[in-house]
Order: structure tokens, then C-alpha cells, then sequence
């Protein structure tokens, strides 16, 4: 399974998550926006109360006790498979270590614009909502960075119509744990092991639609937030024939397994190749 099959045309839009049953109980106190393209998604989960940290820069700008709230966070990025309402996304970079489980519900329509998620695996019901369906305009790309120990999924950007999210990995994966907040706290990790592992961005944001081009809305690094998204200036566009590349680091290797933009619209996305 490599992720070039499409997903049904059902399942792609800009989602977002209502709530989540809790005891019964209606939880709407995260932020999730779920952007699925015809192949890659991208998944973004902040907490609504998590403090916006205007101060800061960098993760290293942060106290202790700040860097805390980051914790909870959720973000993920990778592939979707389908057989016929049973959905498995396929997580290639992960906010939260992995915790053995796979990410796969069972998906029902109940007309309109709502669907409803029921966990295979573990028990949940999510209500998201279609905020749009992209009119057919869908672009990905992946970047894969070559490493001695084996290559390893570095960035993936999902956009759907004129929403995105970007997610970029850390420099090492985490072992397994149930949570980030327990894996810091088991192993009596290091402020220098926190920030790497925190170093890891999922970002939501709109392709236009807010004060510039590209700007993110929700981001697991807080200094993100209002910002442009800088991946966007990686990729490049031949004037002439539309071709689509990316100004790859030596280590690493570029795809681009969705797009269906026409030229006009990939001129005003991204930049043009220079001559």
C-alpha cells in the first residue's frame, strides 16, 4: 500500500470536527481541521485553551511549564485508504508517539454536509462537518529525507481548495508510549529532549482567505499561528509548461501525488522557476 489510490469522492473536503462523545457528552474543546485530498491528508488538533504565547519565537522561548500545554497536542499527516465506509488513515508523521493502535473508523452520512466517525479499534464518535469540498482543486506534496538508518517521510503539504496543512517531522521518531505527556514523564526526559520532541509541525491554514497568502490558523508551534507557511516558497513552477518541483536539499526526494491545478492558478500559488 503506497498511497496512490484514490479515496472516494465522498470522503474529500475541508473537515471540520463538531465535537467528539465523551461519556455521552458532547467535547468541543479542540480545534481539529481535517483536509483530505484525493490521496494525502493532513490532521490538525489544538486545544482551544491552549495559550497563544505571543512572546515567543521558538519553542526555547518558552518556560518549563509552558512548554506543558504543548503536550496534548495532536497532529498527523500521511495517506487514506478505503474499503467501502471503513477508512484507515495512514499516519507518516505524528505529533503523539505511536501507541500500537491504527487509525481507522467506520464512516456514516447522514445527508448534507455532516458525517459522523465511529472508532474500529477503539470506541469514539466524532461529528465533522464538510466546510468545503475544493471545487476539484487538490495539490500534494511529499518529501522524503535519505538517512543512513533508512529515508524517512520529512514534510507533507495537503491542500483542498483554499484550505491546507502543512506537517514537517522531528529530526528522530519517539519510542512507543501511550502520550507525549507520558513518554516526557517515563523516561524523566531532559528540557533538550522535550524541545526536540516538541519540534515537530502540523499546521491548518488557509491558501487565501486571510491577511497574506498561505497564512496558518492553528499550529502545534505556537510561534506558527498568523504566519505565512515558508514550505510554500520550496516549490516552484515552470511558466511555460506548469511543471511542478521543489528546491530539494541534497538528501531529499520530492513528489507531488495530487494536483489537479491548472497553470493559472499554480502562477498565482507558487513561485515561478527561476530562469
Amino acid at each position: 500500500m503506497n498511497g496512490n489510490v484514490p479515496v472516494p469522492a465522498w470522503l474529500v473536503a475541508a473537515w471540520e470536527r463538531l465535537y467528539v462523545l465523551n461519556n455521552g457528552v458532547p467535547d468541543r474543546s479542540v480545534n481539529v481541521r481535517n483536509i483530505q485530498t484525493p490521496t494525502l491528508f493532513g490532521d490538525c488538533r489544538i486545544p482551544k485553551d491552549r495559550p497563544a504565547f505571543p512572546h515567543a519565537t521558538s519553542l526555547r522561548d518558552l518556560s518549563d511549564a509552558e512548554l506543558e500545554t504543548l503536550y496534548p497536542q495532536e497532529g498527523f499527516s500521511g495517506f487514506t485508504s478505503v474499503e467501502g465506509y471503513i477508512v484507515t488513515w495512514h499516519h507518516e508523521i505524528d505529533y503523539q508517539p505511536p501507541d500500537g493502535t491504527i487509525d481507522i473508523g467506520r464512516v456514516d452520512f447522514t445527508g448534507g454536509r455532516s458525517m459522523f466517525e465511529y472508532g474500529v479499534q477503539a470506541t469514539y464518535t466524532e461529528h465533522w462537518w464538510n466546510l468545503a469540498s475544493g471545487d476539484g482543486c487538490y495539490f500534494g506534496a511529499r518529501v522524503v529525507k535519505r538517512r543512513p538508518g533508512g529515508d524517512r517521510i520529512w514534510e507533507i503539504l495537503s491542500v483542498n481548495g483554499d484550505h491546507f496543512i502543512y506537517a514537517r517531522n522531528r529530526l528522530e521518531n519517539l519510542p512507543m508510549a501511550s502520550s507525549l505527556a507520558d513518554l516526557i514523564k517515563s523516561t524523566h526526559a531532559t528540557r533538550d529532549q522535550i524541545l526536540a520532541w516538541l519540534d515537530c509541525e502540523v499546521s491548518h491554514g488557509f491558501v487565501e482567505g486571510g491577511s497574506q497568502p498561505w497564512e496558518i490558523q492553528f499550529s502545534t508551534l505556537p510561534y506558527r499561528t498568523g504566519k505565512r507557511c515558508s514550505f510554500i516558497d520550496r516549490i516552484v513552477v515552470d511558466p511555460k509548461t506548469g511543471a511542478v518541483s521543489g528546491l530539494a536539499e541534497p538528501d531529499e526526494v520530492w513528489s507531488f501525488p495530487v494536483n489537479t491545478l491548472v497553470l493559472d492558478d499554480l502562477l498565482i500559488l507558487f513561485p515561478t522557476r527561476p530562469a
